[in-house]
Parts: structure tokens; C-alpha cells; sequence
């Protein structure tokens, strides 16, 4: 047998799939499980993108198209940004990737050598140090917490930072936190990654969904912020694998080879329904959705703070709540799958995301209608009282 790659010694699994499997489980049982752990939208497919996606299998659009993807979806993007953010991207930027995941790949190819260390912070979204490991590169964390509502700031990368760092990845909306940085929170992060030569990644994957009434890029801030970005969380397209990054000018012809060598192109059909998912009619109906999402998260909030969790943070993006359980464990996946076997709601441990006191934590995904999240609270309610008795 030939041993396997040392740098898979560093790659953890998701704490969270050992809940959804043993959910999984309990419904093949006939349980009645209610999902608040996997961070996925549940909104179905729009009809309209559906029958896009559909259209391009029956006209034989299946073949591989340019490795930057379609030049239709990436002016449609382009428009988009213009649209809605009153910024101009040329398209050219703009590369259509297979999911966000192939996108992260392909920032952090372009700018890590085996000498470079990454600056992530933690708690985050658990590939960002993954990826930067199997790169070959170092990664350093930053601590945040709900003492900073779970955002980084310049006197923290000036505390943390070294010559050694090449660039800092953050995102906004966050995953696990719900933290969302304002338009000067985004310019003094640009401004000082400048100043130290640094370059700036920033993940934007749950863009537009936000509780505030903010929705920002921070492409209107520097031509020179590598930013990632998905079809799967605002526009519920999870399982179509379609995802795009913006790069700098000077890296076009870089990305362009890197992305022929990491996947050639991203699925054909996705694209295409990508294209009819950017029109107007389209973006209203997924806006629509993200208030919904708003509504969930004002009734659970003040809900879960009556049960006794911690939650300092407003969550003012995503469709997270990351919230302290320590009133009832100092271990929250033993906490997660007890409370799974005990009442049927699954909900994620904060051993996924790392971080400062990540063991007492957990992160609840209100990706469930109202009416569901009542039966969560009440199940949770109940659980609790037996568990302080």
C-alpha cells in the first residue's frame, strides 16, 4: 500500500457532516429532524433558471466552454455590478469558476508560494486554512470575537502581522458569525493592506444577504481586492456548482492559466442558468428571499437569548447565528449530537470554525420557514429545562 500525502495530517474533517449523517439516519428511521446545521438556502431552484439550465442540456450546450467562462455570463456580471453597485468591472476579470471552493483555490494559487504564510482569521469557514496547507503555504490566525462583533480590524493585523505574510483573507457576510463589514471598515482594511504590500482576498459568497439594508462590494473600494463569489447562498444555486472570482488586471493572464490546469471550465448548463438568474425579474424574486431570511433571523434571535444562549453580535448578514452555549456544555459537539438525538434539531458545533473558546460554541443556520424554527425553539426549550434540572 502507498502511504498517503503528509499534508492530509493537516486536513480536518466537517464536524458538522457527522451531524447531518447521523441526522440523515434518523429520518431513514422515520424521525422528524429539523436541519439548522448545513448552510444551505431552502429555497428551490428558480422555475425560470431551472428551464435555462434545462434549455442549454436540450440545445446541446454541454461541450467545455473558454476557461474563463462564458463571456455572456461574465458582461451579465459585469452589468451587474454596475447595477447594483454602481462599480465598473471589466469582464475580462471576471472568472466563472466551479463553485466558490474552486474559486478560493484559484486566489490563493496565484499569489502563495511555499514560503508565504496567510493571514485567515478564526473563527471562519474551515478550507480557507485547508487550502492554504495543501498549497504548501503557512497560515496565521487572527482572533476575533464578539468583543470586536466577530470582525477584524487594522489594530488587530498590526498586532498579528509579520514579514512573512503575503495577504490576509477575510469575508463579509462571515461564516460562522453573521459579521458584515461596513463600506470605512472595508476602506481601512484596503488602505492598510496597501500600505503593508499586502494582498487583500475577500470572500463574498453571501453577498446581498443582509439584515441592514447594506449590500456592498469591496470592488468599489480598490481595483486591486481579489474578490470570491457564488451562485449558491443569494441565489439558491447550491448544487449547480457555479461560483466566479475577480482578479486584479495584471493576474488576468495568470488566472487564465491556472484555471486551464485546475478545471478547465466550469459545468456548462450551470452557467447558462447562472445568465438567466442575473436578469431583473430574477433578482427582485432573490430578493425577496434574502427578506425572508431577515424574518427568520428577528424571530430566532431574541428567541435563542431567552434560552439562555450568549450572543453578542447583532448577525447582521449570512443566515447564521453563532451563539455561545456555555450555560449548558464546555462541549459543544457532544452538546450538538445530544441535542440531535433528543429532539430531532441539528444544529453545527463551533469545533468546525476554530477560534477562541470554539467548544462552547455553535452555529444555528436558519435556513428553515418560521414555522419549523418555532418547533426548533420549542424542542430546544424543553431539552434544556431537563438538561438544568
Amino acid at each position: 500500500m502507498v502511504a498517503l500525502a503528509n499534508r492530509l495530517n493537516d486536513i480536518a474533517p466537517f464536524y458538522v457532516m457527522d451531524i447531518l449523517s447521523k441526522a440523515k439516519a434518523l429520518e431513514a428511521k422515520g424521525e422528524d429532524i429539523i436541519h439548522l446545521e448545513v448552510g444551505e438556502p431552502d429555497f428551490p431552484d428558480l422555475p425560470e433558471v431551472a428551464q435555462a439550465g434545462a434549455n442549454a442540456i436540450l440545445a446541446g450546450n454541454t461541450k467545455y466552454t473558454a476557461s474563463a467562462g462564458l463571456i455572456e455570463l461574465r458582461e451579465k456580471l459585469s452589468q451587474y455590478y454596475q447595477s447594483e453597485f454602481n462599480t465598473t468591472i471589466n469582464p475580462n476579470r471576471i472568472f466563472i469558476t466551479p463553485g466558490a471552493s474552486s474559486g478560493l483555490m484559484l486566489a490563493l494559487s496565484l499569489i502563495l508560494d511555499t514560503s508565504d504564510t496567510m493571514v485567515i482569521t478564526e473563527p471562519g469557514y474551515p478550507c480557507n486554512q485547508h487550502f492554504i496547507d495543501l498549497l504548501g503555504a503557512k497560515h496565521a490566525a487572527i482572533p476575533i470575537d464578539a468583543r470586536q462583533n466577530f470582525k477584524v480590524t487594522q489594530s488587530l493585523i498590526e498586532q498579528y502581522w509579520t514579514a512573512a505574510n503575503k495577504g490576509l483573507l477575510i469575508a463579509s457576510p462571515a461564516n460562522p458569525t453573521g459579521a458584515v463589514l461596513d463600506d470605512e471598515e472595508i476602506h481601512l482594511l484596503t488602505n492598510h493592506a496597501n500600505k503593508i504590500k499586502s494582498q487583500l482576498i475577500v470572500d463574498e459568497i453571501y453577498q446581498g444577504l443582509t439584515h441592514n439594508n447594506s449590500n456592498s462590494t469591496a470592488l468599489s473600494v480598490s481595483d486591486q481586492t481579489i474578490v470570491i463569489n457564488s451562485f449558491s447562498k443569494f441565489f439558491s444555486m447550491t448544487g449547480w456548482r457555479i461560483g466566479w472570482i475577480v482578479v486584479p488586471e495584471h493576474m488576468i493572464e495568470a488566472a487564465d492559466k491556472l484555471a486551464q490546469n485546475l478545471y478547465l471550465s466550469a459545468p456548462t448548463p450551470a452557467q447558462y442558468a447562472a445568465i438567466r438568474a442575473l436578469d431583473d425579474d430574477c433578482i427582485q424574486q432573490f430578493k425577496q428571499r434574502a427578506k425572508q431570511f431577515t424574518q427568520r433571523r428577528d424571530y430566532l434571535l431574541p428567541e435563542l437569548k431567552k434560552l439562555g444562549f450568549k450572543i453578542e453580535q447583532p448577525c447582521d448578514g449570512a443566515f447564521y447565528i453563532y451563539a455561545d452555549a456555555s450555560a449548558f456544555t464546555k462541549d459543544s459537539m457532544q452538546f450538538c449530537q445530544d441535542l440531535l438525538e433528543h429532539t430531532g434539531v441539528a444544529i453545527t458545533p463551533g469545533k468546525d470554525f476554530r477560534g477562541f473558546q470554539s467548544n462552547q460554541m455553535v452555529r444555528i443556520a436558519y435556513t428553515s420557514e418560521i414555522a419549523r424554527l418555532k418547533q426548533a425553539i420549542e424542542r430546544i426549550s424543553i431539552y434544556l429545562k431537563g438538561l438544568i434540572s
